[in-house]
């Protein structure tokens, strides 16, 4: 619902809507959501904390709250909960809606996660995968009925994304972010993301013909980023992530 590095002209930052209840991260592309599609969702899993991941999941829980009888989970690594706790759910600058409507019966409730344990829902699993960022992060290995998704999450280059993309047999699409073109890579480096050069350096470390989906591109870097990656790369298999795209596995 979102894939980008900002906002602007249509813009929308980080969020993925698996079937119906569950969010991959809440950014500003769950606004595009109906009310009806969002009293649907029962479980939200973050990558991390920064606020493009996380800017509408308060005022989503404000516009379901009386609409629905179970709580949202929210699944994050202990660190980001703590950081959502003490600097967003904390009554300074949202309502601690693990305490209300009530505290034995909130409208959020925090599950934590650990980095290879898997959450099974279903015939769906979601497993967070190490990732390299500023801040306490992960990625995702998502597992369905026909195949699997992985998703990087914000990260720059690290080993176990690319070991991780070489094990999963039933591999069927990689997202990866890739936020600044090259002439900012000195950005790039600085903020823990992707730029072309360190990108396509990762990505021919991988043998498998799948889909490579990019995403997180900064508002008016798009057009600079493919150029480059194209150069680099030479692979029809890198596309550009777009909104509205579905995947199935």
């Amino acid at each position: 619902m979102g894939c980008n590095g900002g906002i602007g002209d249509g813009r929308h930052t980080t969020s993925f809507l698996i079937d119906e209840d569950i969010l991959l991260d809440a950014g500003s592309g769950v606004t595009r959501l109906a009310l009806e599609a969002l009293e649907k969702i029962d479980h939200i899993f973050l990558t991390h904390a920064h606020l493009d991941h996380i800017l509408a999941m308060p005022p989503m829980l404000d516009s379901v709250i009386g609409r629905r009888e179970r709580p949202v989970t929210l699944h994050a690594l202990p660190e980001v909960l703590e950081v959502l706790k003490e600097h967003l759910f904390n009554w300074h600058i949202w309502p601690d809606f693990n305490r209300i409507p009530s505290k034995e019966a909130p409208i959020l409730r925090y599950s934590p996660i650990e980095v290879g344990q898997a959450v099974r829902m279903g015939s769906r699993e979601l497993t967070p995968i190490p990732a390299n960022h500023v801040v306490p992060a992960v990625g995702y290995l998502l597992r369905g009925e026909r195949g699997s998704l992985i998703f990087s999450g914000d990260t720059c280059s690290h080993d176990a994304l690319w070991n991780i993309a070489a094990e999963v047999g039933d591999l069927r699409h990689l997202i990866v972010e890739c936020s600044f073109p090259n002439a900012m890579r000195e950005i790039a480096d600085a903020s823990k993301h992707y730029c072309p050069a360190t990108l396509s350096a990762d990505l021919a470390r991988l043998k498998l013909g799948v889909p490579i989906w990019v995403t997180h591109m900064k508002p008016g870097s798009e057009v600079d980023i493919i150029v480059e990656l194209d150069d680099l790369v030479n692979s029809r298999l890198v596309q550009t992530l777009r909104e509205g795209h579905l995947f199935e596995i």
